[in-house]
């Protein structure tokens, strides 16, 4: 699917596999430009369409086989959607009492444990540390042949280096409001992965089945390598960054939404390529910086209400200034009702001047965090836009809508998502709220990496915002930490306000 803009009497139109659906351009009452040539197919047969959203993620096998694993859970109650982060809490709860046993002893030959010696020399090359990983341990424990010291010291050894690869150095503590929850443990757990490694006798190739394969894992991997050693303080960024890659599921799904805060933009990515771009306005830094959270599309919201928290219904006097000025409240779109308790609640029913625009994505979660339209979308125009309470408003934010309307459909035919289309702009146009259901897997991953490849396949460096950097910088310096927890111990900040 792509959107393209020809002429002053702008057509947008919309590829799904090999047909193209016209939408006028009246349609998008927030037109951008997107760039001119001729429309690609970008939903490739090799790699299939997005399927209707299952209850678990399922696991993906490191090889030809899927790992087998005793972690499987009931399906989830369906009326109560399921979020990425949710979906397996309660196994990442499990696991911080429970971690894999690194110390379960598989047997080794001198091969393969001559093997693992060069896979840690090489280690560099993926933003690791050699000295992380015992090499004097392991050479000593060659020394003395095959046998249980050995086994112990290559198994222990083997282990680290899979959680490191496959989830990141980083300890929880260096991860500064990080709250995604990284499935890949659950997905590729270490004993099965040492099982795998050891049966095939490829221990290297194994282990970087793990790693990222996101193209911009691969960029900054590159990057690393042809970087002097005397340019230590770029390396050592281009290091956080690519661990900052480890702690998202190595396989982010076939279509997907992905903003990188820092950057102020929002992707729209199917099948490993970018296929439209947005301008976000994010989170002042502080109490309001945006969080990093991986959450599911449940629905899209068109033509919003808001209702106001009560920190401005009755900390700010808005409640009575409704209620007292009626013809004033009726400009603004405000409701008010005062309620046996005496609280006055006020509802800003749909309209431009909505203070969420004319969409929000539905996406549940415990920070109250959604991406959403604003009125004031002269602001997209700013160079540096950390302006919000926390959630990300979106630029030409009913194109995006009309988009995921489609992406979401169920139907897997061209009837289907041409009247899904339809639907979408009829409803947008009606001005009324309406939520439509997203009924395919459709993640949104918001992220924070401070070097990265921008929108335009240029590898940027992006200006920290919210002094991230230095807490992921500091826990590569000091020394490995083992039995590191899934979860996040900070504390959960819900939005209080956003909007205008």
């Amino acid at each position: 699917m792509m959107v393209k803009r020809w002429g002053k009497d702008t057509i947008a139109v919309l590829m799904t596999g090999t047909a193209i659906l016209a939408i006028p351009s009246a349609a998008f009452s927030q037109a951008g430009t997107q760039s001119a040539g001729q429309p690609q197919n970008l939903l490739p047969a090799e790699r299939p369409a997005a399927q209707p959203r299952p209850a678990r993620p399922q696991p993906a096998p490191i090889s030809s086989e899927p790992v087998q694993t005793d972690t499987a859970q009931p399906a989830a109650d369906q009326s109560e959607p399921m979020t990425v982060d949710t979906r397996i809490e309660t196994d990442a709860q499990r696991l911080l009492t429970e971690q894999d046993d690194a110390t379960t002893q598989f047997a080794w030959t001198l091969a393969q444990a001559g093997e693992l010696v060069d896979v840690i020399r090489n280690i560099g090359a993926e933003g690791l540390d050699p000295g992380d990983y015992r090499l004097p341990d392991l050479n000593a424990a060659i020394d003395a042949g095959e046998g249980a010291q050995l086994n112990r010291t290559a198994s222990e050894i083997f282990a680290w280096l899979v959680e490191d690869v496959r989830d990141g150095r980083t300890p929880m503590d260096g991860r500064k409001q990080w709250f995604v929850v990284d499935p890949d443990a659950d997905r590729y757990p270490t004993q099965e992965v040492m099982r795998a490694a050891l049966t095939s006798g490829d221990i290297s190739g194994t282990l970087m089945k793990l790693a990222p394969v996101h193209p911009d894992y691969a960029r900054l991997r590159d990057e690393l390598a042809a970087t002097p050693l005397a340019k230590d303080k770029r390396r050592k960024l281009i290091v956080a960054n690519m661990d900052r890659w480890r702690w998202l599921a190595r396989d982010l799904g076939s279509q997907y939404l992905m903003t990188n805060v820092p950057e102020y933009q929002l992707r729209l990515t199917v099948n490993d390529q970018i296929i439209s771009t947005y301008r976000t306005i994010v989170g002042k830094p502080g109490r309001t910086a945006t969080p990093q959270i991986a959450e599911l599309v449940e629905g899209v919201v068109f033509n919003p209400t808001w209702t106001v928290p009560q920190s401005i219904v009755k900390g700010e006097g808005l409640g009575n200034k409704v209620l007292n000025n009626p013809s004033w409240a009726r400009t603004k779109g405000y409701k008010a009702t005062r309620g046996a308790n005496g609280w006055t609640s006020v509802v800003q029913q749909p309209g431009p001047g909505n203070a969420l625009g004319l969409m929000k994505l539905h996406m549940p979660n415990k920070h109250a965090i959604f991406l959403h339209d604003t009125p004031s979308r002269g602001l997209f125009k700013q160079a540096e836009r950390a302006l919000s309470h926390g959630c990300i408003r979106t630029e030409r934010a009913q194109e995006l809508a009309i988009t995921l309307a489609i992406l979401g459909n169920a139907s897997n035919t061209e009837e289907g998502r041409q009247e899904a289309a339809a639907q979408a702009v009829e409803i947008s146009a009606a001005g009324k709220y309406k939520i439509v259901p997203i009924e395919k897997e459709m993640p949104v991953y918001i992220t924070y990496f401070t070097m990265a490849q921008d929108i335009d396949g240029k590898l940027r460096s992006f200006p920290d915002i919210y002094g991230r950097d230095k807490a992921v910088l500091d826990s590569f310096e000091a020394p490995r930490k083992a039995n590191r927890s899934r979860v996040t111990g900070e504390q959960v900040i819900p939005i209080v306000f956003d909007g205008a």
